[in-house]
C-alpha cells in the first residue's frame, strides 16, 4: 500500500483511483478487525478472567487456612530449632503438593539462646526485715490449656542478643524508654547513672529501649508488659476468657538493632563465609552493651512498688488498679543476671517459583516469615497460612489454563524474629539479580490479629492498593468492599503508611536494594504479642473465629500479586511519590528554615520527578490505547518492556551506594528506621540524623553536614526522574 501511494502521488487523482484506495483501506481495516476478533476467539481467557476467578468463593477455602494454621502452630518453633525445621518441611511439602517448583535455601547464622536468668529484688539495709523477692520468670499454663505439654518447649523468656552479665543497681522508672523519656528524667533531676532501668513496652522497639537506657548511663534494663497497655486495664479479665495478656505473660523478642546475621553485615551467611568475631560485632554498634530481661505485668508491678521518689506524671502512670508509679532511684534494688549462648545455626528459607510465560526474568516476590518465639498463631503463621492459601488458589488458576506473564516467587522466611535474618541473607545473596529483575516485593507478617485493614507501601503502589481493595469484600460486612471500610474513618480516605521502619521482611528489599514494596494486615497491636499465649486457641476465639479475615488477606495479597505479574504495563504511579516528597520537603523547610540550610535543590529535583512521572504516565496511556490492534502490540513489545524497566528501576535510584552516615547497610535516602526506634522512621533519614547531630553540637560544621545530606537526597531524586525519562543527559 505504501508503494502504491507513492507511485500515485505524482498524478492527478481520478474518482476511480480514489475509490480504489478507499476500498483498499476499508479492506485493510476489515482484515485487521477480523484478525483481532480471531485472536480474541482463539486465545485463552484474558488475565482479568482469572483475576476475577481468584477472588471468587468457589476457589477460596476457610477450612484449609484453618488447618494450615493449626498444623503450623502445634509446637513452639523458634529459629534454629527442630520444630521450626519441621514447620519448613510442612510448607515445602504443601507447596510441592500444588505442583509449585519449590526448594529450601539454607544459611548458617549467629543466633542466641538463654542458658540462665536470675532477677532478685531487695530493699536497702534499713528495711532488711523484708525478704528478697526472687522472680520465677515463668509464664503460667492455664487450666485446660490444650497446649500445656507443648508449652514446656517454649524458650525461657529472654531478649535475643542480650549481653550476658551480672549487674546490681537501684531501680529508675523510665516510662516507655524513649529518648524524650530519659530527657524528662534528666529535667526532673532523676539520676539514671549506675541504675537498672524499668521501662514498659508499647511505643518503640525493645532494642532501642535498652540502648537508650545505656546511653543515659544505666547498667541494666528490665522491660515489662504494662497491664494498662496489654492487660485491658483489669476490667475484662484475660486470656483464655478474654483477649488480654495474662498477668504472667511476657513479651520476648530480639534487642539486636540491625538487619541480617550480625556476624555477616552486608554479605550472605553461606557455609564457610567470612565472619566477624564477637568483639567486632559489638563494635558494629547494633547489639546491646548492658544486660536486659523482659518480665510480666505482675513482676513489673512488684518492682514498681519498691520504687520511691517523685510521683510520675499522669501519662506515665499505669492501670487504675495498679500501684502509683514513681521515678526512683530506688529504694528497691535489683540484682540481674543473664547468661546466653551464641550458636551458629542453620536456618531454612522455603522458596517456591511459578515461572512467567512471557517475561520469566522479571520477578514478583511474595513473602512471609515462619519462625515464631512461641506458637505464633498471629505472628507470623496467620501470614504463613495466608501464603499457602495464595499458593493454593494460584494452583487452581493454573489448572484452568492461567500462566503468569512474569515469574512469581513465593518466599517463607526463617529467623525474622531475631533480626529479619532469613530475608536479609537471601536478598544479600541475590542482590544483583534482584536489583536488575525484581518488579516488587509484597510482604505479610501478622496477617490477622483483629478487625481493620492496614497497609504500608512505597508510594508508587498506592493506587494499586486502593484499586485492589475495592475488589474484595470486607470480612466484617460483605455489603461493602475493604476499601470502603478502610477509607471510612477517620478522614474518609485510606491511610497508607510507609516502609521506613525495620519491623518486618520488607526492610532488605526497600531499604537495602530499593525495590517497590507493600505490607498488608488485618488488625494491629494484639495483647498477647510474642508471648506463650499467641496460639491457635487465641486466634480461634479472638483473632478470627471464622477465618474470614484470613480469606480477605489472601484475596488482597493474591490480587496484588496477579496484577503485578500479569498486567502488560506495571501498575506504578510515581506522581503520588512526587506529591508526598513535596509535602515532606515543605515540612522539613519549616523545621530548619532559620538554620541557613537551602532546600531549593531538593524542591527542584522533586519538580523534575513530577514532570518525569507525568511524562511516563502519558506514554503508557498512549500505548494502552493501541492495545486493540495485535500487530501494534507485537511491534511495540520492546517499547512496553522499556517503559516497564524504567518504572521498575526508578525505585533503585532512591538508594545511594555509600548508605546512610554511620549506617551503611541502609541505602535508601527516603526510607530507613529512626536511629532511636527501629520500628519508627522519618522521611529523609540521612537529613534527620544530621539535624539531630547539628542541634546537639551547634557548630557551623555540623549544619554544613545537614546541607550536604540535602544535596545527597536532591541528587537521588534527580536520578529517579532520569530513570523515568529513560534518556541520557
Amino acid at each position: 500500500m505504501k508503494k502504491q501511494w507513492s507511485e500515485s502521488h505524482s498524478h492527478n487523482y481520478t474518482e476511480s483511483k480514489y475509490s480504489m484506495v478507499k476500498t483498499s483501506i476499508v479492506s485493510f481495516l476489515a482484515v485487521g478487525i477480523a484478525t483481532s476478533l480471531s485472536f480474541v476467539l482463539s486465545s485463552s481467557p484474558p488475565k482479568s478472567f482469572y483475576h476475577s476467578l481468584y477472588k471468587s468463593n468457589s476457589i477460596s477455602d476457610n477450612a484449609s487456612i484453618s488447618h494450615d494454621l493449626y498444623m503450623l502452630t502445634r509446637r513452639p518453633h523458634a529459629a534454629g530449632t527442630e520444630a521450626n525445621a519441621q514447620a519448613a518441611a510442612y510448607v515445602l511439602s504443601t507447596l510441592a503438593s500444588f505442583s509449585i517448583n519449590s526448594h529450601i535455601v539454607s544459611y548458617d547464622v549467629s543466633l542466641t539462646y538463654p542458658i540462665s536468668r536470675s532477677l532478685v529484688l531487695t530493699q536497702p539495709e534499713q528495711a532488711s526485715e523484708q525478704l528478697p523477692v526472687v522472680f520465677d520468670l515463668r509464664q503460667e499454663i492455664y487450666d485446660g490449656d490444650p497446649y500445656a505439654d507443648a508449652a514446656r518447649e517454649v524458650l525461657p523468656s529472654f531478649h535475643a542478643y542480650a549481653k550476658s552479665g551480672t549487674v546490681r543497681g537501684a531501680v529508675v522508672y523510665a516510662n516507655y524508654g524513649r529518648v524524650e523519656d530519659f530527657k524528662r528524667l534528666k529535667e526532673m533531676g532523676v539520676n539514671v547513672r549506675e541504675s537498672i532501668v524499668l521501662a514498659r513496652y508499647g511505643k518503640i522497639y525493645r532494642g532501642d529501649i535498652v540502648n537508650n537506657a545505656f546511653e543515659a548511663g544505666a547498667i541494666g534494663a528490665i522491660v515489662y508488659t504494662d497491664k494498662k497497655d496489654y492487660g485491658g486495664g483489669g476490667d475484662e479479665g484475660w486470656f483464655p476468657e478474654a483477649k488480654w495478656m495474662p498477668p504472667s505473660g511476657v513479651q520476648v523478642g530480639s534487642v539486636y538493632d540491625g538487619a541480617g546475621d550480625p556476624s555477616t553485615p552486608g554479605w550472605p551467611s553461606i557455609q564457610g563465609c567470612e565472619r566477624l568475631s564477637d568483639d567486632e560485632v559489638e563494635k558494629q554498634g547494633n547489639v546491646p552493651l548492658i544486660p536486659s530481661l523482659p518480665v510480666s505485668a505482675a513482676d513489673g508491678e512488684t518492682i514498681m512498688r519498691s520504687v520511691g521518689g517523685q510521683v510520675a506524671d499522669a501519662d506515665w502512670q499505669g492501670s487504675k488498679d495498679g500501684p502509683t508509679y514513681r521515678l526512683g532511684p530506688g529504694p528497691g534494688i535489683l540484682n540481674l543476671t543473664y547468661t546466653g549462648k551464641k550458636a551458629t545455626e542453620t536456618i531454612q528459607n522455603v522458596i517456591g517459583i511459578i515461572e512467567g510465560d512471557e517475561e520469566p526474568d522479571r520477578f514478583v516476590v511474595v513473602g512471609n516469615h515462619r519462625d515464631a518465639w512461641t506458637f505464633g498463631a498471629v505472628d507470623p503463621n496467620s501470614g504463613t497460612a495466608a501464603l499457602l492459601e495464595v499458593a493454593r488458589r494460584l494452583m487452581k488458576l493454573e489448572k484452568r489454563g492461567w500462566k503468569p506473564r512474569r515469574t512469581i516467587v513465593l518466599c517463607n522466611w526463617d529467623a525474622e524474629e531475631y533480626g529479619l535474618i532469613g530475608s536479609t541473607e537471601w536478598v544479600e545473596d541475590n542482590r544483583q539479580l534482584l536489583a536488575s529483575r525484581a518488579v516488587a516485593y509484597l510482604n505479610v507478617d501478622c496477617a490477622v490479629s483483629g478487625p481493620g485493614f492496614h497497609a504500608s507501601a512505597t508510594p508508587q503502589l498506592d493506587r494499586l492498593l486502593m484499586q485492589t481493595t475495592r475488589q474484595v469484600d470486607d470480612p466484617e460486612n460483605s455489603s461493602q468492599s475493604i476499601y470502603e471500610s478502610w477509607a471510612a474513618a477517620p478522614s474518609n480516605s485510606p491511610t497508607i503508611e510507609r516502609l521506613g521502619g525495620g519491623g518486618s521482611d520488607y526492610a532488605a528489599f526497600v531499604q537495602h536494594v530499593g525495590i517497590a514494596s507493600a505490607d498488608i494486615s488485618f488488625g494491629r497491636g494484639y495483647p498477647v504479642y510474642h508471648s506463650m499465649y499467641d496460639d491457635f486457641v487465641w486466634m480461634e476465639k479472638f483473632g478470627d473465629p471464622m477465618f474470614r479475615r484470613h480469606i480477605a488477606v489472601a484475596s488482597v495479597w493474591g490480587l496484588l500479586t496477579l496484577q503485578l505479574a500479569d498486567e502488560e504495563f506495571l501498575p506504578f504511579d510515581y506522581l503520588s511519590y512526587a506529591s508526598e516528597l513535596q509535602e515532606k520537603a515543605k515540612e522539613l523547610e519549616d523545621e530548619i528554615s532559620d538554620r541557613g540550610t537551602r532546600l531549593a535543590p531538593l524542591f527542584e529535583s522533586i519538580k523534575k520527578l513530577e514532570d518525569a512521572a507525568t511524562k511516563i504516565n502519558q506514554e503508557r496511556k498512549e500505548m494502552e490505547e493501541k492495545r486493540v490492534w495485535p500487530w501494534v502490540l507485537k511491534r511495540d513489545k520492546v517499547k512496553v518492556r522499556e517503559i516497564n524497566d524504567r518504572l521498575m528501576m526508578a525505585e533503585r535510584a532512591f538508594t545511594d551506594a555509600e548508605g546512610l552516615s554511620g549506617r551503611p547497610w541502609y541505602k535508601h535516602l527516603i526510607y530507613a528506621p529512626s536511629k532511636h526506634d527501629d520500628y519508627g522512621s522519618n522521611y529523609f533519614p540521612g537529613i534527620d540524623d544530621a539535624i539531630e547531630k547539628a542541634e546537639s553540637l551547634g557548630t557551623p560544621e555540623s549544619w554544613h553536614s545537614v546541607q550536604h545530606q540535602v544535596w545527597r537526597v536532591s541528587r537521588a531524586v534527580r536520578h529517579v526522574s532520569q530513570v523515568l525519562n529513560g534518556e541520557l543527559t
